[in-house]
Order: structure tokens, then sequence, then C-alpha cells
């Protein structure tokens, strides 16, 4: 039986069963896929109909696979790990008293540091391929005016998180407007990609985009979790029911590398869009373009003078955020991708 990292149920009235020492999803007694548990490192739920048995929740959270429930909008909505990873007292201590501390607002800043670093990385990535061409100009432009925006991070001398939050809003969203607006006009126009839109979005790019960051967020709030983090205690976003606010401040170091470049690069290969008859990408292509999504979180990327996968260095940043903040390591680093 073939290594599966990654298990995916994507099909109506499928389910997710435990056969002795192995996942397996079934749909009316045909088996569509299934995984050893040795080798199992996350189980994906992508659409609404989809059952999973108690045995096989408990097989995971033995063995510490989480599973990850995200809507047909790319949108999470549920994860389950087990009990004993919430353990970690002296870590969330110190998380929760450095929102009220110069430690909140010194994160804060680093995160959007890692965004606008990578936003720039991303468009001298993209300019490589265009070099001496009027879009290559516009992209080296744009890097330089999206870095510029470090600037304004610097200008910013308030202490805490919540005395540095409108400042540092302020920055990402002008930032990422620059960003966008050199990025668009790249794209085959027969996606119809006017501009960047979250939830609702009618377009197949925006959509993709926002599905690619719905499995994104469900592997970096895996990551907090093993390192002892409370996703939900952040330090840039407002903290409010139900919202993950430390997954959001965490994965903005990772978007671009993690999402963007793939949906970029399927779109210069004229990936193919199917969508159903109410606008939303079909099964196939959710299924497709996942599989997409966790292959790149798999291939290597330089950090540090060595080649790691992605995947790995998400975790290794989660792991360096807790030091930073139980006072084992002097500062945190945002991650920085290669171009």
């Amino acid at each position: 039986m073939p290594i599966v990292p990654h298990l995916i149920a994507d099909q109506f009235g499928s389910h997710v069963g435990k056969y002795s020492e192995r996942l397996k999803v079934t749909q009316k007694g045909e088996t569509l896929q299934q995984a050893p548990l040795l080798h199992l490192e996350s189980v994906f739920v992508l659409n609404r109909g989809v059952s999973i048995s108690a045995d096989a929740l408990e097989a995971c959270c033995e063995r510490g696979i989480p599973v990850f429930f995200i809507d047909p909008l790319g949108i999470p909505y549920a994860a389950v790990y087990s009990g004993g990873l919430m353990g970690t007292v002296l870590t969330r201590r110190e998380q929760m008293r450095a929102f009220d501390d110069q430690r909140g607002g010194y994160l804060a800043k680093r995160f959007a540091e890692g965004k606008i670093q990578n936003m720039t990385v991303t468009l001298k990535y993209l300019s490589k391929t265009r070099k001496d061409t009027p879009d290559g100009l516009e992209l080296h432009t744009a890097a330089g005016e999206v870095l510029d925006h470090l600037a304004w991070l610097d200008r910013l001398t308030e202490t805490t998180a919540d005395q540095l939050r409108g400042g540092i809003l302020a920055a990402e969203g002008n930032a990422s407007a620059r960003y966008w607006s050199a990025v668009i006009p790249l794209l085959p126009s027969g996606y119809e990609w006017k501009k960047r839109e979250g939830r609702g979005a009618s377009d197949p790019i925006n959509q993709l985009l926002n599905y690619g960051y719905g499995i994104l967020y469900g592997r970096v709030e895996r990551a907090l979790v093993l390192a002892g983090l409370d996703p939900f205690g952040g330090f840039i976003h407002v903290d409010r029911p139900g919202k993950p606010s430390l997954t959001l401040d965490f994965i903005e170091e990772f978007r671009q590398s993690a999402v963007d470049r793939v949906v970029f690069g399927l779109a210069a290969r004229a990936f193919v869009v199917e969508r159903d008859d109410q606008g939303r990408l079909t099964e196939d292509v959710r299924r497709t373009f996942a599989n997409h999504i966790l292959t790149h979180l798999e291939a290597g990327t330089r950090f540090e003078g060595d080649r790691k996968p992605l995947r790995q260095v998400i975790q290794t940043q989660a792991r360096r955020l807790a030091q930073f903040l139980r006072g084992e390591r002097e500062d945190y680093i945002p991650y920085k991708a290669e171009w």
C-alpha cells in the first residue's frame, strides 16, 4: 500500500472509517482512498455530507493526526486534535501575558514584517521570467514600493499590540493593495480577475486563493498547537469568540510562498477551474487543487542555509515563537522565502 501523508475525503455521501491499521474512505461500498495510519500526517474533510467514525477519530487522536473540516468555499470550521496537546500551561500563560507587554507589540510588528517581505520576494520571483519587459519593470517597481512599508512599521513607536494594531493594519493594507495591483494584470484575462476578494468571491482566482488559504490555515493551526500555543490568543487580529487570532497572525508570513505561487503557477499553465451551477469550485477542482497545495508544502525551500519542506519550516517557526514567549529566545525572526 503506498504512503499517503494526507487523506482527503471530499465526496458527498462518503465515509471515513478505521480498518485495522489504516483509514479508508468509502462510498456505497466502494473504496475511494485508503492510507496507513503509520505514515498519515493529516485528514482533510472538504465537503458536507462526509461522515467519519468515532474509531477513526480516536485512532487519529492517539497518533497526533489532526482532522480538519473545511467547507466548499475554503473556510475552516472545525479541527479535531488530541486533548493531550492542550497541556502546555507555561507556554500559554506567557502567550496571554505577552499581549499586554512589549513582547506582544514586538511580535505583531514581526508578523507584519514577514508578510511585507514575502510579498516583495514574490514580486521579484515573478519578475525573473519577465526580465527587460514592461511587466518585469513594473514588478521590480512594485517590489520596492511594497518593501518601503517596512519603514512605516519602524515609525510606529507604541509598545503593546493593542496600541500598535491600527498602524500595523494600515501598513499591511497599503502594502497588500500595491502587491495585488502588480500581480492581477499578469494572469490570463480569461480568468476575469479584477481585484482581490475574500469570502464570497465569484471569480476563479480568488476562489482558488481562498481555498488554498483555508488548507494552509489548517497546517498553521496544527503547527501552533503542537508548539503548545493557543491558536485563539493573537496579537494583531482582534479577539472575538471563535476567532483563531494567532492562527490569522501567524499565517501571514506563509501565504505568498505556500499558496499565491501555486495559484499563479497554475493560472500561467491555463489550469481549468470548473465550477458548479452555484458558481463554486467543483469537487474535482477542489481535490486537485488541494493536492497541489499539500504537495507544495512538502517541497523543499531554502531555510537558514539548508533545504527543508515548507511544512517543516512552518513547524520550526511555531516552536521558535513559543520559545520567544517563554524567554528561551531573544528574538523572533519571520520566515523569508527564496526567489
